[in-house]
């Protein structure tokens, strides 16, 4: 089940809104499809983002798949801890395992991601 209060894009990445600030990484959903994420390459600090485009890489031992950012603006942090241990996107997709944060150029964009519920909806009709 996916957590309630976050924001859901359709290409398997999330966004937990702090004030003008979103934390950003990839869905259960999208972790458990990958396998064992074995390496996990990070925008730049200040890189600007637009929403919906690939802003870094995730490798598992199964697939290469690229990063979809949720939402545009300028990336202001980077999840540096994934260097050394990028089995926390397994491990924990929605708190230890975030991937950047994401300074938001437009609230407005919100309006094109998904609740949980709608998330899940669509989830069961790729199954």
């Amino acid at each position: 089940m996916t957590p309630t209060g976050l924001y859901y894009h359709p290409e398997h990445t999330w966004a937990k809104l702090e004030d003008n600030c979103a934390t950003v990484g990839v869905t259960d959903y999208a972790q458990e499809q990958l396998g064992d994420v074995v390496f996990v390459e990070l925008p730049e600090i200040g890189q600007e983002v637009k929403q919906g485009e690939p802003v870094g890489v995730i490798e598992s031992v199964k697939a290469v798949s690229d990063l979809h950012a949720p939402l545009s603006g300028k990336v202001v942090e980077t999840n540096l801890d994934l260097e050394d241990t990028p089995e926390m996107v397994n491990q924990s997709p929605y708190k230890e395992g975030w991937i950047i944060k994401i300074e938001l150029d437009d609230k407005a964009e919100l309006e094109n991601l998904l609740d949980n519920s709608n998330y899940e909806e669509r989830l069961s009709q790729e199954s």
